[in-house]
């Protein structure tokens, strides 16, 4: 399964022994729990579901101690959920069902593919990544009639719209563009370039200015919350337009930072003279992190030679952005490195820009719709398909960034796909302004949801830091502005289960 098959699957089949096994993608895009009934295994993706299939089960309680690892984290990747008693199966874990089974074996690992290095000349590695892409990119538009693609006029989603340009004529596909007031926020005019070269319709929405926050409470109950910001003012449009185009599935270019490596620092330098040591090659690596980092050849060597020797810590920074949290809330949470993924804490001494993108790929995107459910198009990220992993952590990030660029080898692989006004652009699009804006105008709602929400309640947030964040326009903090939606969405989240009469928060 593992080495001849890729997709978004959970497989369950016997072994030579006639045990019972399960296996989760290594991609991990389809989320797989677990929890026993009365001695009985069950495996579910959907939460809602096991609820309505367990009615007589026991009620299930709030870990607080995960949701306070959560602030500190800003992800939970490990077997540990939010509730007690479900756990979360790992992609690429092979899990043994029954009574005595043996623990769950890995068969893929990130960070054993990470230490495999390949290396090849750029025009070469960029016609790899260009091949992978594009096979990754055809054989998910063959499962679907029609489908609609997430335009935003980066270089991510231009790639997939430029990797696809051969099954267009046979694909139904429509493009969809997101623009909102602000310096980065409006990306109309590259979008309208690559949908005009692939010769494809593009629709063009606002998002949603009058987003109201109240919506977020209707939230689905999940294993562990799960931010609304990324679809704040989209998400009904989503749906609205995939139905009125009978398409089945929206195709995004997430990931393609992690992959393809958008960086602005100096650890490519770092990286090749760990591997390979001083040499012609480390002074080319130099230079092109000079570039990205945007600092002198010397600082570029001065902080690769110290970057080298540096180890490794899963844990460094965290909570450095929950400013809102209770310090002794964050530090009374015992062996805070459980709730990471577990292969994070093999991957110590990998060169420190291959860490990263391992820490950043190692936990699986979301898939479901919290806020919409059965009503939102299904979600697919080609680009995070398992061959297109594998071969984008196997490139040395030196390779990466060939020529000193964030995604450069992905650039050159696609250069002839994409509008050389896209290939080219420097400056990336975000929605900073607009999600600031939103909460300004919902002041008031966040201020009744969390001073006196669980939060507060089970002491993980300081009560008089909140109150002084809200206490006017937060605007001019985006790092704040972001917390503060988190906090949000968390505590939406422990409401909706202190609703449940069979979920229970205390």
């Amino acid at each position: 399964m593992v080495d001849d098959y890729w997709g978004r699957y959970i497989a369950v089949f016997r072994d030579t022994e006639g045990r019972a096994n399960l296996l989760r993608d290594p991609s991990g895009t389809l989320p797989c729990y677990h929890r026993s009934i009365e001695g009985v295994a069950v495996f579910f993706s959907w939460l809602e579901d096991w609820i309505a299939f367990a009615r007589s089960s026991p009620a299930l309680r709030v870990n607080w101690e995960a949701i306070a690892a959560l602030l500190s984290l800003r992800h939970l990747g490990g077997q540990d959920t939010a509730l007690e008693g479900i756990s979360q199966i790992l992609p690429g874990k092979l899990t043994a069902l029954g009574e005595g089974a043996p623990p769950p074996v890995s068969l893929w690992s990130a960070v054993a593919i990470a230490r495999r290095p390949t290396e090849d000349v750029p025009e070469v590695a960029a016609e790899r990544l260009r091949h992978v892409v594009t096979e990754c990119a055809h054989a998910w538009s063959s499962c679907y009639g029609a489908f609609m693609l997430r335009l935003s006029g980066g270089v991510d989603s231009a790639i997939l719209l430029g990797s696809l340009s051969a099954v267009l004529r046979r694909a139904d596909v429509t493009c969809l563009n997101y623009h909102s007031p602000g310096s980065d926020s409006d990306e109309r005019g590259y979008a309208r370039l690559a949908a005009a070269k692939a010769r494809v319709p593009l629709i063009e929405r606002a998002r949603d200015a009058g987003f109201r926050l109240e919506d977020i409470l209707t939230v689905s109950r999940m294993p562990t919350p799960e931010n609304y910001a990324g679809r704040m003012g989209t998400s009904r449009i989503d749906a609205e337009v995939a139905g009125a185009h009978h398409a089945s599935a929206m195709f995004t270019g997430a990931g393609g930072d992690q992959l393809f490596l958008q960086l602005r620092c100096t650890w490519p330098a770092a990286d090749y003279l760990k591997i390979h040591g001083l040499g012609r090659g480390f002074v080319r690596a130099s230079l092109d992190s000079a570039r990205l980092g945007r600092v002198s050849l010397l600082q570029s060597m001065r902080r690769a030679l110290a970057d080298r020797r540096r180890q490794n810590d899963p844990l460094d920074g965290a909570g450095q952005f929950a400013t809102l949290a209770r310090r002794e809330a964050l530090d009374g949470v015992r062996r805070l490195d459980r709730y990471l993924h577990p292969d994070l804490s093999l991957a110590s001494d990998l060169p420190i820009g291959k860490f990263h993108q391992v820490h950043d790929l190692v936990n699986a995107f979301g898939y479901y719709d919290p806020y919409l459910g059965e009503a939102a198009p299904e979600l697919v990220n080609p680009l995070l398909s398992q061959p297109l992993i594998e071969l984008c952590l196997a490139l040395p990030t030196w390779l990466l960034t060939c020529g000193g660029r964030g995604r450069a080898l992905a650039r050159r692989a696609f250069a002839r796909d994409i509008p050389r006004e896209i290939a080219t652009r420097q400056s990336k699009g975000g929605m900073e302004e607009h999600v600031a804006a939103v909460l300004d105008r919902n002041l008031a709602f966040a201020r009744s949801l969390l001073l006196d929400g669980h939060l507060v309640r089970q002491g993980l947030l300081d009560r008089k830091k909140v109150e002084a964040a809200l206490a006017g326009r937060v605007s001019a903090s985006i790092g704040y502005v972001s917390e503060i939606h988190e906090c949000i969405a968390i505590e939406a989240w422990a409401r909706r289960i202190a609703d449940s009469p069979r979920l229970l928060v205390a």
